[in-house]
């Protein structure tokens, strides 16, 4: 579960503003039982205001009626879309570094010609015309082109390729290592 927004001046508004039990802010709040006594007698360094959960649509006016009514309930915090955690953006690949793709993806289609081309094209961050052309040495700079292995490169890490690879070839068939050799 993750914890509101500011929950320490949630806590003060909790306290101040209803009748729940320390333990109930607390583990709305993801704080320890102390710290929010602590806050409920003045002797936490709390802003001098709360942070109203209810006007900012973090819980619900009757989930805290319910909860005061009973100890044992505990209040469950409103999840938005906002406050999901964003995805991965494609990321950035240098200059220096974009030159390099058409050796990585050479080597890649020497090494382990069963990648798909999806696969491949995510693993090196390049479009399927490149692979498709690099593949055919219809690449403008097909003469210039040397299969050089992309985590040399920097093009993606041991990880990503041995996570492609393992998905590629599902255990089933034998891996090649870096250096083009069968382990």
């Amino acid at each position: 579960m993750t914890a509101p927004l500011m929950p320490k001046a949630t806590a003060l508004w909790l306290v101040e503003n209803t009748t729940l039990t320390f333990q109930q802010i607390a583990d709305f709040c993801q704080l320890h039982v102390l710290e929010v006594q602590a806050i409920a007698d003045g002797e936490a360094s709390v802003s001098t205001f709360g942070f109203d959960p209810i006007a900012h649509n973090q819980a619900s006016q009757a989930d805290i009626e319910r909860c005061s009514q009973d100890p044992e309930l505990r209040l469950t915090l409103i999840h938005h879309e906002s406050l999901q955690p964003k995805k991965k953006s494609a990321k950035y690949t240098p200059m220096a570094v974009r030159q390099d793709k058409p050796d990585a993806i050479a080597w890649l289609l020497k090494h382990y010609p069963a990648l798909s081309m999806a696969r491949l094209c995510r693993l090196v961050g390049t479009t399927k015309t490149t692979v498709q052309a690099v593949a055919t040495k219809s690449h403008w700079n097909a003469s210039q082109i040397k299969p050089r292995n992309p985590v040399t490169l920097g093009i993606c890490s041991q990880k990503e390729l041995d996570d492609a690879i393992v998905k590629t070839y599902k255990g089933d068939a034998p891996m090649l290592d870096t250096s083009g050799e069968d382990i």
